[in-house]
């Protein structure tokens, strides 16, 4: 059974009330880092797995990719991504992002973001897109940090002021899955460390072309105070690979 938050109509409103959600890629805190690995996109086929709204899928076209399959489990999402896009040149699918399955060599660019930790087994998705990128295709995605998944409780230690002490990471080494709290439910995450995001990326012949763990831009520190924590700890793990 693939975990769906999305349709629950509780999960869904607080969703929609997020800063990324509101305000699209401008508010996501590490769009400007994953917007540098995205590679030129004109006149080129995208995939996005995981799309929600549909922003990425938006944004491609908006540099002139030929073509775009958005895919998401979600129909709550895909059907404000429909609402919010006039292009026929998008497409919108309603399936796991577990059961996708098109043509050998269909795309140049596969992008993701923040999904594959809700994915069980990510090396049974690199080889997927592997087998629908062409050559010298490009699968950029992002994910949250081992670091920041690697506890159930993904949050800060607190003081008794409610002060942020520090961020703790355990069980490391230990894969698998994590009951947390994200927004009023509790969600499935799969940690997974550094090496095996690494290694599984390599196993099916990707060359890894940049690694990054990106910090909120001085412009969102300066209007969102809080966001100077974000430089306490990586949140986010995105990687540029090529087939």
């Amino acid at each position: 059974m693939k975990q769906n938050k999305y349709d629950d109509i509780n999960f869904f409103s607080a969703y929609e009330k997020m800063p990324r959600s509101v305000k699209g890629l401008e508010g996501a805190g590490e769009w400007y880092v994953l917007k540098e690995l995205i590679p030129e996109l004109r006149n080129k086929s995208v995939l996005d797995l995981g799309c929600g709204f549909g922003w990425h899928c938006r944004y491609a076209r908006e540099q002139q990719a030929s073509s775009v399959i958005g895919v998401d489990i979600s129909e709550k999402m895909l059907q404000k991504a429909r609402e919010m896009t006039d292009d026929s040149a998008i497409l919108y699918i309603k399936m796991p992002i577990e059961d996708i399955n098109f043509p050998e060599s269909q795309f140049d660019v596969v992008i993701s973001s923040l999904a594959f930790h809700y994915i069980k087994s990510f090396e049974e998705i690199c080889k997927k897109v592997y087998h629908f990128l062409k050559p010298g295709g490009f699968f950029v995605f992002s994910v949250e940090h081992p670091i920041f998944t690697s506890r159930k409780e993904q949050d800060w230690y607190y003081d008794d002021q409610g002060n942020r002490i520090h961020w703790a990471v355990d069980n490391y080494q230990s894969e698998g899955l994590r009951e947390t709290t994200f927004l009023t439910e509790n969600v499935i995450k799969y940690h997974r460390t550094f090496s095996t995001y690494i290694n599984d990326l390599l196993k099916v012949g990707f060359i890894i072309r940049e690694v990054r763990e990106p910090i909120p831009s001085e412009e969102m520190i300066k209007s969102i105070p809080e966001m100077k924590d974000e430089l306490r700890r990586p949140m986010f793990l995105i990687i540029s690979t090529e087939k």
